[in-house]
């Protein structure tokens, strides 16, 4: 899952994506101060690599 997090002088927005593609081209239309984050939850086994 993919977080898009967009600060702004009043508040704090949150925006929940699937896939990276997604997530990239509404970070990059989107302006002002923002993070993207990959969140990966313990039991995502598919995408946690065993070493």
């Amino acid at each position: 899952m993919w977080i898009i997090t967009v600060y702004s002088e009043k508040n704090i927005q949150m925006f929940e994506f699937d896939n990276q593609a997604e997530a990239r081209a509404t970070y990059n239309s989107i302006k002002g101060c923002k993070v993207l984050s990959e969140v990966i939850y313990y039991n995502d086994f598919n995408i946690v690599e065993i070493q």
